[in-house]
């Protein structure tokens, strides 16, 4: 243990001066505890400016451009280097501080020869290992060099060096941590800012999903037409924003009203359609929109149910053919004046009938492929005949496709019992499609959804 020299109030002359001699490891202590106070009080105000940077900045280059600058300060050395990597480890930028404008030329050399277009060869730990080659043999022998890598999720996406040109400058680990943090800071703005970029580009893609539910809310038939013997009632439930559901209603014969806009006839018959494309979201809703408009076309022929199958499939197989997707569609056309329901199916879940008289469940079913499997596909066609009291239900997979939290689905089976059951209450047709809908959401969780689309259309004959 050292003890400082007591010193009398009066002394010699002689004693005063070895008194003067004696306080100079003092003053040399105090004055070195001082010097270190400053450091420390500078490292930590030029920390917490890089902290108040980083939560504020709205400029990742112009961040990253203070990084040398401060890793420079912070360690009181002449020069820093930050070189910077994209995910895919090719080279992104650099940032660099140096006192000397010779070396600043010189070091400005290593960012210009790294290949920016592509990744470099090598391993990325070996590539590394030949930029801290190029920066040692820049700075020289003497220069006291430190190298510490930028992670990003365990990922390298830079590597910061600081580097002094005094020979005799040493690398203590209090020197390393202060460099490592500033490192760190450097990491957490990179991150930042590609999460901030995820986030807008998350957000482009929800207005751009908003815009497309809005477009195909539109297109499917705002309210049921009015076509004489028949109750509708018809809905759709999406599992996303944008679905691959599709029903329709369209009159076979139109005129044109003193507005210019198309009106059905009075007693044409009404074409009524419901069609699922595999998948879901914007791309087959995409497909369903193009399906929607090649049918509409298809109708206005007058062509009977099979052959407006047939010439849909051959119009809309080339643009299907490399998409691997397919739409199943039921496609009938109900005759106000017969009461006959004449269809023909492409793979689609057959409706069920009701009739009334009989008290009896039977499904209406063709033969027919998918849309789009085949470009010279075959359907066949049948018709009935409907009575008052009778129902037809159409429907979607996602409503026997529906499970609940242990995974059982909703199947044919347990929609047919729903069905008859509706049926012999006789429920009208919006009831009827309310109380289909209520049994599949208590099947599958009041508070859970449904994870594919479902779309019902009700025809009760009157």
């Amino acid at each position: 243990m050292t003890t400082l020299p007591y010193f009398q109030p009066a002394a010699s002359p002689a004693s005063a001066g070895e008194g003067s001699a004696s306080l100079s490891p003092v003053i040399a202590l105090k004055d070195l505890v001082a010097r270190l106070d400053r450091e420390q009080r500078k490292a930590q105000e030029l920390l917490a400016s890089l902290g108040f940077a980083l939560r504020s900045f709205t400029n990742l280059g112009q961040f990253l451009e203070l990084i040398p600058l401060i890793a420079s300060r912070v360690t009181d050395t002449e020069g820093s280097l930050l070189l910077t990597f994209r995910p895919d480890g090719r080279f992104w930028q650099a940032q660099l501080h140096c006192t000397d404008p010779r070396l600043a030329e010189t070091l400005n050399r290593i960012p210009a020869s790294l290949p920016v277009g592509t990744a470099p060869s090598g391993s990325p730990t070996e590539a590394i290992a030949e930029i801290d080659r190029q920066v040692q043999r820049c700075l020289g022998r003497n220069a006291q060099l430190f190298a510490t890598a930028v992670l990003v999720r365990n990922q390298a996406r830079g590597r910061l060096y600081v580097f002094s040109l005094d020979g005799q400058y040493s690398w203590n680990e209090s020197r390393q941590k202060l460099v490592r943090l500033v490192a760190d800071q450097t990491a957490v703005a990179i991150e930042n800012d590609a999460l901030t970029t995820e986030l807008r580009q998350k957000e482009r893609l929800d207005r751009e999903l908003e815009i497309g539910a809005e477009i195909q809310l539109q297109l499917l038939p705002s309210q049921c037409p009015a076509i004489e013997g028949l109750e509708i009632a018809a809905a759709c439930r999406t599992a996303s924003r944008v679905g691959g559901d599709y029903y329709d209603f369209i009159p076979t014969r139109t005129h044109s009203d003193e507005q210019g806009r198309l009106q059905p006839d009075a007693g044409s018959p009404w074409a009524i359609a419901i069609g699922d494309i595999m998948g879901k979201g914007v791309p087959a809703g995409l497909i369903m929109t193009m399906l929607r408009g090649m049918l509409r076309a298809e109708v206005l022929n007058r062509h009977r149910p099979s052959r407006v199958l047939a010439h849909l499939n051959q119009v809309i197989y080339a643009d299907l053919e490399h998409s691997n997707r397919f739409a199943t569609l039921f496609y009938s056309e109900y005759d106000p004046s017969s009461r006959l329901l004449t269809f023909s199916n492409a793979a689609h879940n057959p409706p069920l009938l009701w009739q009334q008289a009989t008290g009896t469940l039977k499904r209406l079913d063709t033969f027919g492929m998918m849309i789009g499997l085949e470009a010279d596909n075959a359907y066949a066609e049948q018709h009935v005949q409907l009575q008052p009291g009778d129902v037809v239900l159409y429907y979607t997979d996602g409503l026997t496709d529906a499970a609940d939290p242990r995974g059982n689905r909703f199947d044919e089976e347990n929609v047919a019992i729903a069905f008859r059951e509706a049926c012999r209450r006789r429920l009208s047709a919006e009831a009827l499609l309310a109380d289909l809908f209520n049994r599949v959401q208590r099947f599958i969780g009041p508070d859970r959804h449904n994870e594919d689309d479902m779309t019902l259309v009700v025809l009760r004959a009157v």
